[in-house]
């Protein structure tokens, strides 16, 4: 009903308002979205501004000399030292004996890595279910972990020795010694056991974090159930903590083709006969004795392509694993 003399269709302006214009609910939502376009428009770029160091630092310190370690594989080395020869290091890469022999223990190691991977994972599952003294084995096992390859090596040629404390062991019960780090067949297999020893705690810790999501629910019903403790950790543990498995085996993989040179320079520096080479360990020997950097740069990049088919694999079990969830 109208006020006075006041038309139907005017109202009142509420008091405290400036000049006595009244502010409908229509008009605060005008300049709103303005402002919500705004913030949004920041929230969007904050995510690459967080990036952009790290993603500048990954450039020029790893993708930019990649990319000149590529380049610089199809010059020459020596007396053609800039020129361009094509596929030529490559050719003599693989017609080399000791490359041949550095790849196919890359396959050895892709043969052992589940027991690299099985050894961290049931130690981890012993220390989970909390076996008597699982404690003071959590800090043992990874004690390995934080010594130097070099002192990690050191320490093993003194057991592995000829004359050494092993061989003493085994003379006294009837058997005689072996040349464990001077039998070609015999001398990666102890080099890469030296290596699992030396680094196993880390994977240890990768799973003890995996065993932190673990249902304790599941492991009760499997007990409840009269599971034995092989078929809990099959039907169990291993199906619930796949996605670690998985990142331990790559992690494992990358481990053994990129940080075993310490270990291969004290324990044996290649040798038997070249029976303990690896790619990384040819890659040095080419660029630091044998002064061919451009060869150890085709080196290097065959390198590169094994690990990113590694990567490639594992991207593809996580595709896998996530479809199966």
């Amino acid at each position: 009903m109208p006020i006075g003399n006041t038309p139907p269709s005017v109202r009142p302006a509420p008091a405290g308002r400036a000049g006595g214009v009244a502010v409908t609910p229509s008009a605060r939502r005008v300049g709103a979205p303005r402002r919500r376009a705004g913030g949004a428009g920041a929230e969007r770029l904050a995510p690459y501004i967080l990036v952009a160091p790290a993603v500048l630092i990954i450039v020029l310190l790893r993708l930019y000399p990649l990319v000149l370690g590529v380049n610089f594989s199809f010059t020459g080395d020596g007396a053609q030292n800039g020129t361009a020869v094509g596929f030529g290091n490559y050719r003599e890469l693989f017609a080399d004996p000791l490359f041949r022999t550095a790849l196919s223990n890359v396959g050895l190691l892709v043969l052992l890595l589940p027991v690299a991977v099985a050894i961290p994972g049931l130690l981890a599952t012993f220390i989970y279910l909390r076996v008597p003294g699982h404690r003071f084995h959590r800090s043992v096992y990874f004690f390995p972990a934080v010594l130097s390859p070099v002192i990690v090596g050191a320490i093993f040629n003194l057991l592995l020795a000829f004359d050494g404390p092993l061989n003493a062991v085994l003379g006294a019960v009837g058997v005689g010694p072996v040349d464990w780090l001077g039998d070609p067949g015999i001398a990666m297999f102890m080099v890469v056991g030296v290596h699992i020893w030396a680094t196993f705690g880390m994977a240890l810790v990768v799973f003890l974090a995996g065993f932190a999501t673990l249902d304790a629910a599941l492991l009760d019903a499997a007990r409840v159930d009269g599971a034995s403790l092989p078929q809990v950790i099959w039907h169990v543990i291993v199906p619930s903590l796949s996605r670690t498995i998985q990142f331990v085996f790559v992690t494992t993989m990358i481990g053994m083709l990129t940080s075993m040179f310490g270990l291969l320079f004290v324990m044996t520096s290649g040798g038997p006969e070249g029976a303990t080479y690896l790619p990384e360990f040819y890659i040095w020997k080419q660029q630091g004795q044998m002064n061919r950097p451009a060869l150890a740069s085709a080196a290097s990049t065959v390198l590169f392509m094994i690990m990113l088919v590694v990567g490639l694999l594992q991207i593809k079990l996580l595709e896998r694993s996530g479809k199966e969830d």
